[in-house]
């Protein structure tokens, strides 16, 4: 019970949520790119990386002065499902583009 509210509390952020969109491609992304695709300054967006990684959905990886983070592959199949549908429910929100 008490990972699940951990995950919870870790989706409850759009910045979070805007960065697992783009993570959950299973790709590694650095966090300049986080940073530039959601607009967020680098403390910022450390901080909220910080959150997904202790929560257990992300892992990182230092490459030099950057760090990259990838979804993380020990997953389970119930986390796996929640965060699909919280990201399922951002494309529900921003209804067909007009």
């Amino acid at each position: 019970m008490k990972k699940t509210l951990v995950i919870l509390s870790a989706l409850a952020d759009p910045t979070r949520l805007g960065a697992l969109k783009l993570i959950w491609d299973g790709e590694e992304h650095c966090v300049c790119e986080l940073m530039k695709v959601l607009k967020r300054k680098q403390p910022s967006m450390s901080r909220h990386m910080s959150v997904l990684k202790r929560a257990g959905i992300v892992t990182d990886r230092r490459d030099a002065q950057w760090v990259r983070f990838k979804r993380n592959p020990a997953l389970s199949e119930a986390v796996v499902a929640i965060i699909d549908a919280a990201l399922a429910s951002l494309a529900i929100e921003k209804g067909p583009r007009q």
